[in-house]
């Protein structure tokens, strides 16, 4: 009766714990693609989670922080979504591989044209982004989620450190520390690939060097193994004569 009563009690806590964390794993969130350092470029991904049982989502809105503006940000064409981008003027120009950039995108829109996002499945929205900032340690995106019945659930709050998690926290991008003597800039993006590319050139190179040396080596013991073979051919015909 004891152990019923253990059993039945973990039950209800565990229970209580996944009603309380659920919520959690339902928030609009934003990850990068393997890192994003600052001064650099990165790919980010917004999940988006559908939340209802009987409605999908159909439009996402990011909306850009403009304290601190980025002067690059391209989305990936993704089927059976439109994707409208919007830019505005800036208080205060960027420079950015010695160019002043006099606007920077501050939303983008993701409207479905098909089924959206089903009930019970979430879906990934990449950007790429650059270049990220190096005064600060995270970007904060507030995102808007309709839903296919009109309601839209506004992700905008901003988390507090030492404060318990808002009920719709705005997705955070952390952001790592500059890599050493690199940014991300185009140049030596353009550099690296360059150098990857003469890396590649090289070592075909060296293979087809390597395949060329070794196939002479091999036809040079065949002579030798097919000389031998003519030179010990020609002394026992000689034996063979003399023995006649």
């Amino acid at each position: 009766m004891k152990a019923s009563r253990i059993a039945a009690a973990g039950a209800a806590a565990g229970i209580t714990v996944l009603a309380l964390s659920a919520p959690a794993f339902a928030h609009v969130t934003v990850q990068p693609e393997g890192t994003a350092a600052k001064g650099g470029y990165a790919v980010v991904d917004f999940k988006v989670p559908n939340e209802r049982d009987d409605a999908s989502t159909t439009k996402l809105e990011v909306n850009f922080p403009t304290d601190h503006p980025l002067a690059s940000v391209m989305p990936e064409p993704m089927p059976g979504w439109k994707i409208e981008v919007t830019k505005s003027k800036l208080d205060k120009p960027l420079e950015m591989h010695g160019e002043k950039i006099t606007e920077a995108v501050t939303k983008v829109t993701w409207t479905a044209d098909g089924k959206g996002i089903e009930p019970g499945y979430f879906e990934k929205f990449p950007l790429s982004v650059g270049q990220l900032p190096e005064d600060t340690d995270q970007l904060v995106f507030k995102a808007l989620q309709t839903y296919s019945n009109k309601e839209v659930v506004r992700w905008i709050e901003v988390p507090q450190k030492g404060h318990d998690e808002p009920d719709n926290p705005a997705p955070v991008l952390a952001l790592s520390a500059a890599e050493d003597g690199h940014h991300g800039s185009a140049a030596d993006e353009e550099s690296d690939a360059e150098s990857a590319e003469k890396a590649s050139a090289d070592t075909a190179a060296s293979d087809s060097s390597d395949g060329t040396d070794t196939t002479a080596r091999v036809l040079g013991i065949v002579g030798i193994v097919v000389g031998a073979a003519g030179v010990a051919y020609g002394v026992l015909a000689g034996r063979r004569r003399t023995s006649a």
